[in-house]
């Protein structure tokens, strides 16, 4: 090599090697660039959802909550059913082993103070699981024993716990939660959606124990909580039902019974009562028959209280006048050939009347007597079509359709499908069956006009918030009858608890009670035909009679020491009656205090009367004897012993003449409508007690056009009216 060559830089050397190295290391920074964007792009794009997910599972939680159920409200905000908070006990069976807990004792102790079977305890703190229930929903008395234990590994969490303050009222209306907060009868059970408020997951964020730290929507528990009922039970009226009902079962010795209080104005019903009963707290240690609501579910035949509909329905028709009288003396043969009196053959079959009666009885008599020959008579008259589709108008045959499990609408057969006796038998309640909501239903029909009103017991539901979400308003189903018709029938129906009539035990001092007497035979299901000593008692009626403002209907089921509906349920009415219409501060303006009012004014006439007959009375006094009307009164003759004077009567209304005649041991017979404008006798008559006074009544202006019948007309149809309320005589 000569001398001429360059020699080698050794500085371009290192210059060119860290070129290489600078190259080599951005092509790597550029590799590991793109294998990282290529790795983000396939966790962002393909695998993000399912890692999202899993991200999800480890942080959040959804727990569903145990909303607070709705509390149950009477019609003035009493509590009927509420949910409280209680301790539950359960253990951690890994965390005793950890702890070296003896289980065995820890079995031991925890039975005898909670009261629970030691082996189930053990077999469940044998287990290897992290969470066992020792017992669910312990008193504060038990909790603080089982925390005076103090054993590893046994905790308390808090759980809703339904509680029925009132303990057995309103048990059947309500009835109960099981433990885990789920209705399982009565309005418990049919409002489930509404009371037990949202069930739905709610996310939550959990740290790495599992232990939930934040929810944004438990903020706000109200938004799960259940919405609250207001019903229409009136707890006073409730307690009175329950408490005469339970008396009339055990007086009578009977087997079981049921009340309806219902405001015949609205619909509403204000008690709903059955016996036997049950405490909603602890249903377990009643039989499942107690639990029945048996106002809705059991159908028993309804005997007489059936028979204002048939009249009603056959004077609405126009198939019978209100003056027609009918022979009830019965038409069945005895073995001379001879008519048997009360007895009525229809075909192979014969009906009787309990107390056979010989003369003609007007529709009003038959309502007061009970007779069935009677009724059976009517409903001929009305025909197999003509009763069904009247007894189907008052609502038999269907259910009322109150939220309440179990209901039944009866059995009314289709008339196609009657026999013949079916036609006579229906017509007096016997050949069909009812509940005794729909008594009370069809007779609120009567009591208010003809209107058929739909019964309803919740009368708003509000939300957690407080905001009103439903409101039960007063609905006609249907104008059933017409209005003069219903009015009509009323005043037929004051008779029974009149002198003489089936009901005199319904009667309630101090008002005027429309109602009717029921006793029927119960069906032999094992034989077949009708059980020998079997028997339904009832009584429906409605208070005041002038102004009706409640309808009750009694059922006692299976009475022993008597059958009859006016002994047996009577009582029943008039105790609940007395205790509801004080309770709601309705006067007593047809009896009590006015009547005993009206008596002495009645009786002063009769005196007055007398005095100026014999000329002893000075006309300034007769000028300043207090009176409530005009009285002219000529007597025939001073009465005798058993005889007594008929009073003047003009101008009065049906009502004040049936209170006059009443206090003197008179009955009467109406034609017409209004107020009396002629009698006979005439006033100052002396007439044996007991007579009958037939009174002439007119309505001033012209009548009104919803009181006009609604089916062809007949020639008496709308002009004469009878009533008759004997002064004495058999139940």
């Amino acid at each position: 090599m000569s001398d001429a060559e360059p020699k080698p830089d050794p500085d371009a050397r290192r210059r060119r090697w860290i070129r290489v190295r600078m190259v080599v290391l951005a092509l790597a920074v550029a590799a590991g660039a793109v294998l990282v964007s290529r790795r983000s792009v396939e966790l962002t794009l393909e695998h993000g959802p399912a890692l999202r997910a899993m991200a999800d599972a480890q942080q959040l939680r959804d727990i569903r909550l145990a909303p607070k159920r709705g509390t149950i409200y009477d019609r003035h905000g009493a509590e009927l059913a509420v949910s409280v908070e209680v301790e539950s006990v359960f253990a951690n069976p890994r965390l005793m082993r950890a702890e070296h807990v003896d289980v065995e004792r820890a079995a031991s102790r925890l039975s005898l103070v909670l009261g629970v079977d030691r082996a189930r305890i053990l077999t469940r703190l044998r287990q290897d699981r992290y969470f066992v229930w020792i017992e669910r929903q312990v008193s504060p008395a038990e909790a603080e024993a089982v925390r005076r234990l103090d054993i590893p590994g046994v905790q308390f969490t808090d759980e809703a716990r339904r509680f029925y303050p009132n303990r057995e009222l309103a048990a059947h209306l309500l009835g109960f939660a099981n433990i885990d907060g789920v209705g399982i009868e009565g309005l418990e059970l049919s409002m489930e959606g509404r009371l037990r408020g949202s069930v739905e997951p709610v996310p939550a964020i959990r740290d790495r124990r599992g232990r939930v730290v934040f929810s944004d929507q438990l903020l706000d528990d109200r938004a799960a909580q259940g919405d609250d009922l207001y019903l229409t039970i009136d707890k006073t009226i409730q307690h009175v039902a329950e408490r005469e009902l339970a008396l009339g079962v055990q007086t009578s010795e009977a087997r079981a019974g049921s009340v309806v209080v219902m405001d015949p104005r609205t619909g509403e019903i204000l008690a709903m009562a059955n016996y036997p009963t049950f405490n909603p707290n602890e249903p377990s240690r009643s039989p499942a028959g107690h639990r029945r609501n048996r106002a809705v579910t059991d159908r028993l035949e309804p005997g007489s209280t059936i028979k204002p509909f048939t009249v009603a329905g056959a004077l609405a028709a126009n198939v019978i006048r209100p003056g027609q009288r009918f022979d009830v003396r019965g038409n069945a043969p005895d073995n001379l050939g001879r008519p048997r009196l009360g007895v009525m053959a229809i075909g192979d079959d014969i009906i009787r009347d309990t107390h056979p009666i010989e003369q003609p009885l007007s529709s009003a008599e038959i309502l007061t007597y009970s007779s069935n020959i009677g009724a059976a008579l009517v409903g001929m008259e009305l025909g197999r079509r003509g009763l069904y589709r009247s007894l189907r108008r008052f609502g038999f045959g269907e259910a009322t359709g109150l939220p309440l499990p179990g209901e039944t609408g009866g059995i009314l057969r289709h008339h196609s499908r009657w026999y013949e006796l079916d036609l006579a038998t229906i017509a007096f309640g016997q050949g069909m069956s009812a509940t005794t909501l729909q008594m009370a239903t069809a007779m609120s029909a009567i009591a208010n006009g003809g209107r058929l009103m739909e019964p309803h017991i919740i009368a708003r539901i509000v939300d957690s918030h407080g905001r009103m979400t439903e409101e039960s308003l007063p609905r006609v189903r249907r104008q059933v009858i017409p209005r003069r018709t219903a009015h009509l029938v009323a005043d037929m129906l004051t008779a029974v608890t009149g002198e003489g009539g089936t009901g005199t035990e319904a009667a309630i001092d101090g008002y005027l009670v429309a109602g009717k007497t029921g006793t029927a035979q119960k069906a032999d299901y094992v034989h077949g035909g009708y059980a020998e000593n079997l028997f339904v008692a009832s009584f429906v009626g409605f208070v005041p009679a002038q102004d009706p403002r409640l309808v009750i209907a009694v059922v006692i089921d299976e009475p022993v020491v008597n059958h009859y509906g006016g002994p047996v349920a009577g009582p029943v009415f008039r105790r609940i009656g007395e205790s509801a219409l004080r309770h709601l501060g309705v006067p007593a303006d047809t009896g009590g205090e006015a009547l005993a009012e009206l008596e002495r004014r009645h009786r002063e006439r009769e005196r007055e009367a007398r005095r100026r007959a014999r000329g002893e009375l000075p006309a300034e006094a007769e000028a300043t004897t207090e009176r409530t009307a005009p009285v002219t009164l000529v007597a025939e003759r001073e009465p005798g012993e058993g005889e007594v004077l008929v009073p003047d009567l003009t101008g009065q209304t049906v009502r004040q003449a049936l209170l006059a005649l009443r206090s003197v041991g008179l009955t009467f017979l109406v034609e017409g409508t209004g107020q009396v404008v002629a009698q006979s006798p005439e006033p100052g008559a002396v007439v044996p007690t007991g007579a009958r006074v037939r009174l002439i009544l007119e309505r001033d202006g012209a009548p009104d056009e919803a009181d006009l019948p609604t089916g062809p007309p007949t020639p008496a149809a709308g002009t004469l009216a009878q009533a008759a309320v004997p002064a004495g005589g058999s139940r």
